[in-house]
C-alpha cells in the first residue's frame, strides 16, 4: 500500500501547477534600440581649495580620499611678516594710548580752568580737538591691527563646499602663494558622463532614460541595470563625439574616473517579445513551448521589463506556454 501514496501525492501537487499554464501569442513590436557605451563616474562640480595669502604651509589636515563638509579646515598657511607686523602695530597703540591719556588730561585740566574763568575758550577748544585727534588716531591704528588679524586668519585655508579630497598638491613646509590650489574636491552629487558617435547626436535628449549596468558585470548581463535620466546634452560635439551627462543614483560608492557601462536609445527598431517566464535553460541551451507541445530552440538578446528579446527560433504569430 505504500508504494502507491507516493506517486499519488505527486500527481495531486503536479495537477495544479500544469492547471495554471497559460498560452501566449508573440509577435513583432517596435522597441528602443539600445547601444552599449562606456561612461566615466565624475562630480557634478569639482570645487578648488585656494589659498588666499601667501606664506608657509605649517598644518595639513586631510589627504586624498578624505570626506570633508562646508567650512572644514584644509590646512594653516602662515606668513611671518604678518606677526611682525602684528607686534609694530601693538607698539604703536600703546604709544597712541599715551598721548590720548595725556589729551585727556590736558582737556580735564581746560575745562576746570574755563570753569574758574581762569582760562580762555581758545585754550579749552585747543585741548578739546587734541583730545578728539588722538582719539581718532587710535581708532585708526586699532582698525589697521584688525586688517592684519584678518589677513591672518585667511591663512586657514577651508573647503569650499561639501565631498571628498581628489588632490592635496602641497605638504608641510612648502611656500605657498595667494590662489595656489591647495586641494581639489569631487562634490557628493555623483554623474556619469558619457560620450556617443556624432551619428546617436540626434537621439539624444535631457530627461532620456537609459540603463546602466552593474559594476563587473558582462555585456551579456542585464539582470542587475539600474536606471538613469539625462541631465544635460552638451550642444557642441568634440573628436565626433556628444558629450551628456546621466543622473544616477547610488554612486556614492565609486571612484571618480571609474568606467561604468551605460545602454542608450539609438533609435526603434522591431523584435518579437515573449514573456519571460516561458524561457527554460536545459543544458546550457534556451528553449520555450509551443501551445501543441513542440519544444523550440531559442536565441535570446536583451530584456525589457517581464518580456525578452528573442533573436532566433519564433516567427510573428507563435503560440507559446508558460507555467
Amino acid at each position: 500500500m505504500g508504494d502507491f501514496r507516493f506517486p499519488v501525492f505527486i500527481a495531486a501537487l503536479a495537477a495544479p501547477l500544469w492547471a495554471q499554464a497559460a498560452e501566449v501569442t508573440v509577435h513583432v513590436a517596435p522597441i528602443d534600440d539600445m547601444k552599449a557605451v562606456v561612461a566615466s563616474v565624475e562630480p557634478a562640480h569639482q570645487l578648488v581649495a585656494r589659498a588666499r595669502i601667501g606664506g608657509t604651509v605649517t598644518s595639513l589636515k586631510v589627504r586624498e580620499g578624505d570626506t570633508v563638509t562646508a567650512g572644514q579646515e584644509l590646512a594653516v598657511v602662515a606668513d611671518q611678516k604678518l606677526f611682525l607686523q602684528m607686534q609694530a602695530i601693538d607698539q604703536r597703540i600703546r604709544s597712541q594710548q599715551a598721548q590720548r591719556d595725556k589729551a585727556k588730561t590736558d582737556f580735564e585740566r581746560a575745562q576746570e580752568l574755563l570753569r574758574r574763568g581762569v582760562s580762555t575758550k581758545v585754550m579749552f577748544d585747543q585741548a578739546k580737538t587734541a583730545l578728539d585727534v588722538a582719539e581718532r588716531n587710535l581708532s585708526a591704528i586699532q582698525s589697521d591691527r584688525s586688517v592684519i588679524e584678518q589677513q591672518a586668519a585667511e591663512g586657514s585655508v577651508k573647503a569650499p563646499g561639501p565631498g571628498r579630497i581628489l588632490t592635496v598638491p602641497v605638504s608641510i613646509g612648502r611656500v605657498v602663494m595667494p590662489g595656489e590650489v591647495v586641494a581639489t574636491l569631487a562634490e557628493d552629487n555623483y554623474i556619469l558622463r558619457l560620450q556617443l558617435p556624432e551619428r546617436h547626436a540626434r537621439f539624444m535628449r535631457a530627461g532620456d532614460r537609459v540603463e546602466i549596468g552593474d559594476r563587473g558585470l558582462n555585456v551579456s548581463d542585464a539582470g542587475a541595470r539600474k536606471e538613469g535620466r539625462v541631465r544635460l546634452v552638451y550642444p557642441e560635439i568634440q573628436g565626433g563625439r556628444v558629450i551628456a551627462d546621466v543622473d544616477v543614483k547610488g554612486l556614492g560608492d565609486y571612484f571618480v574616473g571609474e568606467r561604468a557601462r551605460v545602454y542608450v536609445t539609438t533609435g526603434r527598431r522591431d523584435a518579437i517579445l515573449a514573456p519571460k517566464a516561458a524561457v527554460y535553460r536545459r543544458a546550457g541551451v534556451d528553449f520555450v513551448k509551443l501551445a501543441n507541445g513542440a519544444e523550440i530552440v531559442i536565441q535570446t538578446g536583451d530584456t525589457h521589463g517581464d518580456t525578452i528579446e528573442i533573436l532566433s527560433g519564433l516567427h510573428d504569430g507563435d503560440v507559446v506556454t508558460t507555467p
